[in-house]
């Protein structure tokens, strides 16, 4: 895809944000589209094959199947996201590169316990054992220079003020589909026959480690889901406050 006639291609992407003014208005396809054209085989796509993963899945498949997919196992996935993985796997035929923690869940639990019942110090040490480390090795040893990911700045207040275009470290981040909302969300998998998580049905919204994810009741925000509300970010997508992810 020619994105000429909406950014003009840099020499050296250093300053992002004109960039991502101008993608503003861009379609969610030509996003990615920028993202292939200005990184190519540097471009990789990070997923938890969440509640409405099957998007960005289907989005980069079709445009771009080369692309990397990223999944971080943690271990500790509900049966149900194994499953849903397997599924798109088979339909979109999915580049899919699976990163594991460098330390067993087994093993963990016997030298810290449970990290995730710990407060807020243990949950953010369970997030650099389990998603941070594995994410930065995966993008170290993929050599990713662009990293699409599917945030909406609806899902949470840590999100509502992300750009189209954003740097991480040394590593430019495309949101394609940020300024998304449910229901354009439902009208593309129903358009494209696609499924919500298979938890979706039972409440669950947001979908990560079984222990550490509860479905949404009538007196929670969204944010309360995860962690029960101790930490909604899992520290991939965090900007600052992470120094071992600035890779």
């Amino acid at each position: 895809m020619n994105m000429s006639g909406i950014v003009e291609k840099p020499k050296i992407l250093t300053e992002v944000v004109p960039i991502s003014e101008k993608l503003e208005n861009a379609s969610a396809l030509e996003r990615i589209g920028w993202g292939v054209e200005i990184f190519g085989e540097g471009l990789v796509m990070s997923s938890s094959f969440g509640a409405q993963s099957a998007v960005m899945l289907h989005m980069v498949s079709t445009l771009a199947p080369a692309v990397p997919i990223i999944l971080v196992d943690t271990g500790y996935l509900f049966p149900e996201t194994y499953q849903f993985i397997e599924n798109l796997q088979r339909r979109l035929d999915l580049n899919l590169r699976i990163f594991l923690p460098g330390i067993t869940a087994a093993r963990q639990e016997v030298l810290y316990g449970k990290l995730w019942e710990q407060g807020k110090t243990g949950i953010e040490k369970y997030n650099l054992i389990n998603k941070v480390e594995p994410m930065n090795r995966a993008l170290k040893e993929l050599g990713a220079k662009g990293w699409l990911a599917g945030l909406r700045r609806d899902q949470s207040s840590t999100r509502k003020h992300l750009e189209v275009v954003m740097k991480q470290g040394n590593i430019t981040k495309i949101h394609p589909i940020i300024d998304w909302t449910d229901r354009e969300i439902y009208q593309y998998l129903t358009n494209n026959n696609l499924p919500y998580h298979p938890l979706w049905e039972q409440g669950y919204v947001s979908i990560g480690d079984k222990h550490s994810t509860s479905p949404l009741q009538e007196d929670m925000s969204l944010e309360e889901t995860r962690f029960n509300g101790e930490k909604r970010e899992c520290g991939l997508h965090e900007i600052s406050g992470q120094p071992d992810f600035m890779i």
